[in-house]
């Protein structure tokens, strides 16, 4: 599956249309939030690589897609008693730009959606110890029921003795999905790394592959068409794989705030495409040369 990237061209009929919602004419769906994780790991050149799952085809959202690790937030995601070391919530809501339940929410989920998608748990029994081996079968049977949410993640963390390592999350970026979708998503990105003794494993039941890639070649693999993504995938990539190390990439993410974009219909050449981030339009026009 290939779907067009950025600058993504509308088709002409799909603008009235979109203007009756900016219009207020047809009613927008409401947004869910939820935080998605860039995991990262070095590449032998030392170059960041990311992991990435393709969702199955079956799924109502993004089927057939290439995604990072994440997901809606749960309601149980918002417990202030969760187990925590690191950016207190006040100042992780500075960082992504909302309330301080809220950030503590999608710091929450963060975690647990890494966790539940890739096996990775950024988690450690002290706030300078992190979690070196996730993959016995009790860890597993732990997984499947915060999956099924039979489990929170207050209660996991509690019942193992362990807290949430907020530090090892980075702030990335924010995408609000179009006005005129009918499934929407508030999504705040992450990026993390690999922690040392952890390994990634196949385990989410909403992707058919998984793989890691340096994230150059996955923005390479989108724009020759032999990877599906959807345009803030793709311009993660990209923008990741230009910074050239991880170092590099968490040191951008230490000065970064996080302002929620939402793409709009804006004019170019004699049609409409799908707008991006104005500090992303350098690298995209320097492929499209």
């Amino acid at each position: 599956m290939r779907i067009p990237l950025p600058p993504v061209p509308l088709p002409v009929e799909l603008i009235d249309v979109i203007k009756e919602y900016e219009d207020g004419v047809r009613e927008v769906a409401a947004p869910r939030d939820a935080a998605t994780v860039v995991l990262l790991r070095p590449g032998a050149d030392g170059s960041p690589e990311v992991y990435l799952l393709r969702r199955q085809v079956t799924m109502d959202f993004a089927g057939g897609m290439c995604v990072f690790p994440g997901g809606g937030v749960d309601p149980r995601d918002y417990d202030a008693n969760v187990a925590w070391a690191g950016p207190s919530p006040a100042e992780w809501a500075a960082r992504l730009g909302a309330d301080e339940d809220v950030a503590r929410a999608l710091v929450c989920a963060a975690v647990r959606e890494t966790f539940e998608e890739s096996g990775v748990l950024l988690a450690g029994e002290s706030v300078d110890t992190v979690v070196a081996d996730t993959t016995g079968a009790d860890w597993e049977a732990d997984r499947e029921a915060l999956v099924s949410r039979e489990l929170s993640m207050t209660d996991f963390l509690n019942r193992r003795g362990l807290v949430l390592r907020t530090d090892l999350l980075g702030t990335w970026s924010g995408w609000l999905t179009p006005s005129f979708e009918p499934k929407r998503y508030r999504t705040w990105f992450f990026v993390a790394v690999l922690p040392e003794g952890q390994r990634t494993r196949d385990v989410s039941t909403e992707s058919s592959e998984v793989v890691w890639l340096p994230a150059a070649q996955a923005a390479d693999d989108a724009d020759g068409g032999t990877l599906a993504m959807l345009p803030p995938t793709y311009l993660t990539c990209l923008e990741v794989g230009t910074l050239g190390t991880i170092d590099a990439v968490f040191g951008e993410a230490s000065k970064r705030t996080v302002q929620m974009f939402m793409p709009v219909a804006e004019a170019h050449g004699d049609g409409y495409m799908l707008s991006m981030p104005d500090e992303l339009r350098g690298l995209v026009a320097a492929r499209r040369a």
